[in-house]
């Protein structure tokens, strides 16, 4: 369809990921994400601003509002005014209300040097959303005066958008198999203490790259996979200080980008997860044991077959004429029980690695370092997310839950294993002590 075609331009069908995320929200359940960038100057407001204003014609996916139809969501042009800048917040990725604010599904945040946007993870996952931060860093900097080229990412804002970028990668690479995860149908949930209602605890630890690096090769396994380790590890030793009689399996669920097996160029979802499980129930385990489990069940969900076999499933389950034909208030039920069983207790906690943030070379100057924060599950325990940009790595835990033991155990393991880390943290009583920015 061609990009003249005005119906296109005003709504949008859902994938597969965007439904679900839509059928599931609400106010104890935040699929928000975001991402900030920490600048080496005071944040110019206007020129952020205007920025935003010029990014509307490229990236239109990125700001429409979702609407409820009898059957289906749907995204659909917005014409509200904004999105505007708003002064940031301490407590972020707060639950998206289709009706409120004007409808956007993007938050746009400043405060002193630091820059940050919020999305609706329907309208896009972290690829996508990171490549349009990009793309809007690199025009706030040319409204301060900046000269910022076209390369490693930042798009050119005055060309036309490519249909192509949103396209439903999902439906276009369906195949003939289909096979849904295996979960686990008891595994430590790592459930805390609930704060109260839109309270939400950040925790980011601040590591050098190559330290990272060096401790990952010791045990032979990738950073996300040392990682995933390690908190496995931390659980092991959390359930058993808890004193249960049986130990229960230990289970991490780590998203995937499928652009890396798939060839698109979509910036909308294209993720799948895998899960990796250790279960202490049959024996006792060293990290060095844990990091070999890891790495090959790593390595063996994430082939090209078993990923696509599994997003096939949920492709064809969307396309069922019977289901087309089930009002959406009853789906919006069935999706949230069926999530409750078998989503976000079916795993201990989430590790999203979003990798390396590069940007040209005129950009690295302006840039300290990248932040990158999840939304709050729907049960109060941490989510980790991990973004590297030049000479740091930033990883964060978030969520609503009052014990912070996972993060402390978590740091402290790394420090011990000869890895330097800064933790800054919006609690009261934060682990350590970070630099004020």
């Amino acid at each position: 369809m061609s990009l003249s075609d005005k119906k296109f331009k005003k709504w949008l069908t859902m994938d597969t990921a965007s439904f679900l995320y839509s059928a599931m929200q609400r106010e104890e359940y935040s699929m928000i994400f975001r991402f900030s960038a920490m600048m080496e100057e005071e944040v110019k407001n206007d020129c952020l601003q205007s920025a935003i204003y010029k990014m509307k014609k490229r990236f239109p996916q990125f700001f429409f509002r979702i609407r409820k139809g009898v059957f289906w969501y749907y995204f659909e042009e917005n014409k509200s005014p904004g999105p505007f800048v708003k002064e940031d917040v301490s407590d972020p990725c707060m639950p998206v209300r289709f009706n409120e604010d004007g409808g956007w599904l993007i938050r746009f945040f400043s405060y002193k040097k630091r820059i940050s946007i919020e999305v609706f993870h329907a309208v896009a996952d972290g690829l996508g959303a990171l490549t349009f931060f990009k793309t809007l860093l690199a025009q706030y900097l040319r409204e301060c005066g900046y000269a910022i080229p076209n390369e490693k990412g930042v798009f050119d804002i005055n060309e036309e958008p490519n249909p192509d970028e949103w396209e439903d990668a999902y439906s276009r690479y369906i195949g003939k198999y289909s096979r849904g995860l295996k979960l686990k149908k008891i595994v430590y949930n790592n459930i805390g203490t609930a704060e109260p209602l839109y309270t939400f605890n950040v925790t980011m630890g601040f590591i050098r790259p190559s330290q990272m690096k060096e401790a990952a090769a010791k045990y032979g396994c990738t950073v996300s996979e040392y990682l995933a380790s390690v908190l496995i590890y931390i659980l092991i030793q959390k359930q058993k200080s808890e004193g249960f009689y049986r130990q229960k399996p230990i289970s991490v669920s780590v998203p995937i980008n499928l652009r890396a097996f798939f060839q698109t160029k979509t910036l909308r979802n294209f993720i799948q997860t895998v899960q990796v499980l250790v279960d202490p129930g049959l024996g006792e385990y060293s990290f060095n044991d844990i990091t070999k489990i890891v790495s090959a069940q790593m390595k063996l969900n994430s082939s090209q077959q078993m990923l696509r076999a599994h997003f096939t499933k949920n492709v064809k389950l969307q396309s069922n004429l019977f289901l087309k034909l089930i009002p959406i208030f009853i789906k919006d039920i069935v999706l949230k029980s069926r999530y409750a069983r078998d989503g976000v207790k079916s795993f201990s906690v989430l590790l999203t690695n979003v990798g390396v943030f590069k940007v040209p070379q005129e950009m690295q100057r302006h840039i300290r370092h990248m932040e990158a924060i999840q939304g709050q599950t729907t049960i109060p325990r941490p989510q980790v997310a991990i973004i590297s940009y030049a000479d740091t790595m930033e990883i964060t835990f978030s969520g609503t839950q009052k014990e912070n033991d996972l993060e402390r155990e978590f740091f402290r393991f790394l420090i011990k294993d000869g890895i330097a880390v800064k933790i800054e943290s919006n609690r009261k009583a934060a682990i350590g002590k970070g630099e004020e920015n």
